[in-house]
């Protein structure tokens, strides 16, 4: 997967991209991230990458001419590049559109500044728009690095089990169950004797209560959304 980022503050990633599972991932070659400045495409003894919005009003509206001739520069993958704008103006970015994106060869992820970019680039050269939720950041730098991490750790061998990520939330539309490890007794609270007991049908159907019963008193909006099953069913009408 290949991921190439035009920003202004390229310092922004250099240390996030060498920690964890995805430092390891770009170590191995699973993972590629190019960063761009787009001050470096900028005209002029200054590289102004910003100017005042025409009509008026407060704050700097992105040129358009510096993110084009970026975008211009980058290499694309057999034609196939999908270029992202983040804006939260975007669609929300889900689970299941992180596992769309990591099955496109490359993505080309662009983080707006200020007022955000002119018109033009959105109209022009962006193929999708992209919200990680409904409040305002200073730029798109930190979206990014939700992306890159979240489709990352969706491509085979990122993440060190097969199915590592298939219990994590919102992957069967619910919240995942609580978690215990060592020790047995913390503070006086014990791991509950299921998760003990050895028995794993038993295990089984004690997450499953626990997720729905988490997904019920947490996130109920999400229950009308997924797809329940017999079982699933029984278990609310018990719960409620």
């Amino acid at each position: 997967m290949k991921f190439d980022v035009l920003t202004l503050f390229p310092d922004m990633f250099t240390s996030y991209l060498k920690e964890g599972i995805l430092g390891r991932a770009i170590e191995r070659g699973l993972v590629d991230v190019a960063l761009l400045n787009i001050r470096d495409f900028a005209k002029g003894p200054h590289r102004v990458v910003d100017d005042r919005p025409y009509g008026g009003g407060e704050g700097m509206v992105m040129k358009p001419g510096p993110i084009f001739r970026a975008l211009e520069s980058v290499e694309r993958l057999k034609g196939h590049g999908k270029v992202v704008l983040f804006s939260p103006q975007g669609e929300p970015f889900t689970q299941s559109m992180a596992w769309e994106m990591a099955e496109w060869q490359q993505i080309i992820l662009v983080c707006g500044r200020y007022e955000g970019v002119d018109e033009r680039v959105r109209s022009t050269c962006i193929d999708m728009e992209l919200s990680i939720g409904d409040y305002v950041l200073n730029g798109g730098e930190l979206a990014a690095m939700v992306v890159i991490e979240a489709v990352s750790r969706l491509i085979p061998d990122v993440l060190g089990g097969e199915r590592s990520n298939l219990e994590d939330s919102f992957e069967n539309g619910l919240l995942e169950y609580p978690q215990y490890t060592r020790p047995r007794v913390f503070e006086g609270q014990e791991v509950p004797p299921v998760l003990l007991s050895g028995d794993h049908e038993k295990i089984r159907l004690w997450r499953k209560k626990e997720s729905l019963k988490r997904t019920l008193t947490r996130r109920a909006d999400l229950l009308q959304q997924s797809e329940l099953s017999p079982e699933d069913e029984a278990i609310l009408k018990e719960l409620s």
